[in-house]
């Protein structure tokens, strides 16, 4: 898998500037006019004065805080660039991992070294470094990039150093996460996709996996119906983390299609290929497990992730089949494209008659219908519990990671009623992401506090983000990790 950039943390070196090959990345303050920090005084110097006519200019006037500005090969260093970057010494934490990510971006062959001085969220602005250099380079031919190292240099390196330890475990969560729903499908099988879950149980987590025959005497008709066409074997994989004592677990359920064509309702040809990521659901769960593993965390969660592939084939679920679920209700499958409400709906119930979790969060790139409200800059929320969802909208603000709540009602749900069966698993475009949500929230127990995330337009984008380049982009897994944080270590 990708791992983030190792980041080393030492005292400033005044020194060390001169003979620097690579890049070197100065933070700066907003009002900056001219060089305050002893780092800064020691590169106006070796510049003779050009640092300083740079922060007098209207160039540097016009940065915008957390962006930078690169200054090539400044005379009197033997750096590629001198990249002044503006942040503050007392940066909020947006603006110190948007500054990082302006770093991270940029690091190549040389490496970087990073003048933090005495920025006291330096930790964070380490974290948007780590998040923004990741690439996805596994499947080229050619030579990898090759970056870093890299170095920060700040005031007191031993405690930015504790400081970013857990958040370098979050980074690696995100990495995780953006290597599964960037792999192409015939890469990530179900089966190859359960390996690398089982490979987890090296950091301490406990990972069953379910097959078919399991999950066809569970009674499982829903999930199973989905997989039918497809050559891939069905799974559901169980991750536990026991942190914490002996409190019932918090569970993470994610949709993990790792390629929908739609099935017999087959999908347009163009941006097919985007399917890939139609596990991202099952991506985002397995990239919490491995952070909350990790960091040790204080915690119990269960994570749960349905895996299937929905293809066309003789065997396929048409169009007006009806299916049991584990739970015992029975579904009209008006729409094989509606596959990802039905893989949920089974775990959902599992997680729950096995676990009798305390909450429970599902995540799916789910409706294309998202999308149409709310674009790429925020994830749908659903929820039947105002406690939990309030929490969860608390961490995604923390963390950076937009998300918008969105309503549920009777009158949605009436939609759902079926002429031959129980429910159908899907009733028209109108309102379709909620219809969606109320189809799942009949598979959520009274008692269980619930919320379901549907991150079709954020697990991956045609355009780079401020975090990530183009694709996966890890979205969840800081904001789940801040919410079980703040919710269940205090």
């Amino acid at each position: 898998m990708t791992h983030p950039l190792p980041i080393q943390f030492q005292e400033t070196d005044l020194d060390a500037f001169a003979q620097f090959t690579g890049r070197l990345a100065l933070v700066a303050a907003a009002d900056e006019v001219e060089a305050r920090s002893p780092s800064a005084r020691r590169i106006n110097k070796l510049t003779k004065g050009a640092l300083n006519r740079f922060l007098a200019s209207d160039a540097w006037e016009k940065v915008k805080e957390g962006e930078s500005v690169d200054l090539s090969w400044p005379a009197g260093l033997a750096a590629e660039a001198l990249q002044v970057v503006k942040a503050d010494r007392r940066a909020d934490v947006a603006t110190a991992r948007k500054a990082g990510a302006a770093i991270g971006k940029s690091v190549g062959k040389p490496g970087v070294l990073v003048l933090a001085g005495s920025m006291q969220r330096a930790a964070d602005l380490s974290l948007g470094l780590a998040l923004r250099a990741y690439d996805f380079e596994a499947h080229k031919t050619t030579a990898p990039t090759l970056r870093g190292p890299v170095t920060m240099m700040v005031k007191d390196p031993e405690a930015v150093a504790l400081a970013a330890k857990p958040m370098a475990a979050v980074a690696e969560g995100v990495f995780f996460t953006r290597d599964l729903v960037n792999e192409p499908a015939n890469v990530l099988t179900t089966d190859d996709f359960a390996a690398r879950l089982a490979a987890m149980q090296e950091l301490g987590l406990e990972v069953e996996i379910l097959e078919e025959a399991d999950l066809e005497a569970l009674g499982m008709g829903a999930l199973l119906g989905v997989g039918m066409g497809s050559e891939s074997p069905s799974k559901v994989v169980v991750m536990q983390w026991n942190g914490g004592g002996g409190e019932a677990p918090f569970a993470l359920v994610g949709k993990g299609v790792v390629f929908d064509t739609g099935g017999i309702s087959l999908k347009p040809a163009g941006g097919m290929e985007d399917m890939t990521m139609d596990m991202g659901g099952a991506g985002v769960v397995s990239g919490v497990m491995r952070t909350l593993a990790l960091r040790r965390a204080k915690a119990n969660v269960v994570g749960l992730v349905g895996l299937v592939e929905n293809m066309p084939d003789g065997r396929a679920q048409r169009p007006g089949d009806v299916v049991k679920s584990m739970k015992g209700d029975t579904i009209e499958v008006i729409n094989t494209d509606a596959e990802g409400r039905l893989v949920l709906a089974d775990v959902l119930w599992y997680a729950q008659e096995r676990f009798k979790p305390c909450g429970m969060i599902n995540l799916a790139t789910l409706t294309g219908a998202i999308i149409v409200a709310l674009g790429h800059e925020n994830t749908g929320v659903f929820s039947n519990d105002d406690g939990l969802c309030d929490a969860f909208l608390k961490a995604c603000k923390s963390e950076g990671e937009g998300a918008w709540r969105l309503p549920m009602g009777d009158a949605y749900d009436a939609k759902l009623k079926s002429r031959v069966a129980d429910m159908m698993n899907s009733c028209g475009r109108d309102g379709g992401s909620i219809t969606a949500a109320q189809f799942l929230k009949r598979f959520v127990k009274d008692e269980t506090p619930w919320c379901h995330l549907d991150i079709a337009g954020t697990a991956l984008l045609k355009t780079e983000s401020t975090f990530a380049p183009k694709g996966a982009t890890g979205w969840g897994v800081m904001a789940l990790d801040r919410l079980i944080r703040d919710k269940f270590e205090g």
